[in-house]
């Protein structure tokens, strides 16, 4: 049943055209009643009661199901549902979605419904649909924000998609060895079905080792940016460019380096929202029959344990009532009222800034989380990298100095924005545009306040994470961070921005507890671009310092 035997066709359904749409989706209903219906005769013939869907009719089915439920055109839900109850009519067990929504940390009441959006989300969502094929999780789940969603969709869809030094199947196997790092299987599972599609070899999937040397050689830039960007020097540099036949251009190695760092800030996004795996993919769905009790021991031993406990208050977590949780939102609005006022008094000293910094850099490292725990990358996603044990952890376990990388040195705005759109044209803009978007973006609301400024707090989140890679702005009194964020926010802060596979539940619950899921994912978004755009520094002043 596979697209790259031929056998069903299932692009026709990513075109604006609802006629075109129509017609694929005729083809597709037809290929798949007559293997259903094949597969009903032939078990009905050796006596068997449910025959299984089988010869790539699971895949199938899995799609239509996924269509069913996520494609932003009526036309196509609705007949998907109508093929699939065909299938079902002939004797043959169809899937139901494992898990409820696109978020486990976000009950699906509380999110966009597919078919009940208003005109601008439509269009975004046909937008995504039509250029990836689907309407993912994170999709559903960045559309709390479309104005932020826009320019995130039409920068991973020119990385991916459009021209550019890199091949494409090239491209969707360093989002691979990207999200791998993480151990964020919804990511790579994406983008091996992506690599496949457009026509990378399925050897390559076996392994690092079995991929090209040159892609090889880039599995160092890759650890050192996911973990420990500060390592990155002219010299690991000077070795990708300078590797003879499996020699990196300029412009191929920005490509990579811009795919590695959106990748790592991706699966920090996933796991920091608690993004479900897709309908269609592994973990998405089940052909088991639904139990009395919503779920069976089958479910429990794969990890799924029902919409109760799924959206559940954490184990062992105190109950916080209303009175105590609006209590905090107010105490934090008058913190910032209080150092606004302090700001406009006195102004501390260049000295008393810089000891601020190093001091917030120096605690950030012993910021760590009580559930920390050793996490053992899955098999099939920690083939795609070497060296497993190499992490943020070792850092800041060993308590290495990170050197402070001065922002008036080298910052975005002067140096690494004119870099990337020179040898990577339009890029530049692309990112610089979706930075700006993440940082300046408001409601101007917290919680249930109103016109509320809150520049001063995004600031604090932003140049939080900047600290924890040793970047330093000359013009930021650091004191104001441990004022606007307590603990609870900096453990979650500190775990999806450096090791994101760790990411639980009751760490986001525990932080901002009064506040909607809309500001938390806000809050991801700040997460997102502020690691991008780190990591991005460090090896976009590597690349300066190698071609001066």
């Amino acid at each position: 049943m596979e697209e790259r035997e031929g056998e069903v066709r299932w692009d026709g359904l990513c075109s604006r055209d609802a006629a075109a749409r129509d017609a694929a989706l005729d083809t597709i209903g037809q290929a798949v009643l007559r293997r259903a219906e094949s597969i009903a005769s032939g078990a009905a013939a050796d006596g068997l009661p449910v025959p299984a869907a089988r010869d790539g009719l699971g895949e199938a089915l899995a799609r239509l199901l996924m269509l069913s439920r996520r494609c932003p055109f009526p036309d196509v839900r609705e007949k998907s549902e109508a093929i699939l109850s065909g299938v079902q009519e002939l004797g043959i067990r169809i899937p139901r979605p494992l898990g409820h929504g696109p978020s486990r940390f976000i009950p699906e009441k509380e999110t966009i419904q597919v078919g009940k959006e208003d005109a601008t989300m439509h269009t975004l969502f046909a937008e995504s649909f039509a250029t990836l094929g689907r309407l993912d999780n994170v999709t559903l789940v960045m559309v709390f924000h479309p104005q932020y969603l826009e320019s995130f969709l039409k920068t991973q869809h020119y990385l991916l998609q459009m021209d550019g030094p890199l091949p494409l199947h090239y491209r969707h196997y360093i989002g691979i060895m990207a999200a791998a790092r993480h151990q964020c299987s919804y990511l790579v599972n994406l983008h091996v079905n992506d690599f496949l599609h457009v026509g990378g070899d399925p050897k390559w999937l076996n392994g690092l080792e079995n991929a090209p040397q040159k892609l090889q050689n880039l599995g160092e830039l890759n650890k050192m940016l996911a973990h420990r960007p500060w390592l990155i020097t002219k010299e690991h540099i000077e070795q990708l460019l300078k590797t003879e036949e499996n020699s990196w251009s300029l412009a191929e190695l920005i490509h990579a380096v811009v795919l590695l760092t959106h990748y790592h800030s991706l699966a920090s996004f996933t796991f920091g929202c608690g993004i479900s795996p897709e309908i269609d993919c592994e973990g998405g769905h089940t052909f088991r029959p639904p139990s009395v009790s919503n779920y069976c021991i089958c479910d429990i031993t794969n990890g799924y344990h029902g919409v109760d406990e799924i959206h559940a208050s954490p184990a062992g977590s105190i109950p916080v009532s209303s009175t105590e949780s609006v209590c905090e939102v107010e105490a934090l609005m008058e913190k910032m009222k209080q150092l606004q006022e302090c700001r406009d008094e006195e102004e501390a000293s260049q000295e008393e800034m810089a000891t601020r910094f190093e001091r917030e850099k120096r605690e950030s490292m012993f910021v760590c989380s009580s559930e920390d725990e050793e996490s053992a990358a899955t098999r099939d996603v920690s083939r795609h990298f070497e060296d497993t044990s190499y992490g943020y952890k070792d850092f800041s376990r060993h308590g290495m100095h990170v050197p402070t990388f001065r922002v008036q040195d080298y910052s975005w705005e002067d140096h690494g924005y004119s870099l990337v759109n020179r040898l990577y044209p339009d890029v530049g803009q692309l990112l610089d545009e979706k930075f700006h978007i993440a940082y300046n973006l408001t409601y101007n609301t917290m919680a249930m306040h109103k016109d509320v400024d809150t520049s001063m707090l995004r600031r604090a989140i932003w140049n939080y994470i900047h600290c924890m890679f040793g970047i330093r702005y000359d013009d930021y009194d650091y004191g104001e961070i441990n004022q606007l964020l307590d603990r609870s926010f900096k453990v979650y802060i500190k775990t999806v921005v450096c090791t994101p596979e760790k990411t639980t539940k009751r760490m986001y619950d525990s932080f901002w507890r009064q506040f909607e899921h809309s500001e938390k994912v806000h809050v991801n978004l700040l997460l997102v671009e502020a690691r991008m755009q780190a990591e991005l520094l460090y090896a976009l002043r590597a690349i300066t310092r190698y071609m001066t």
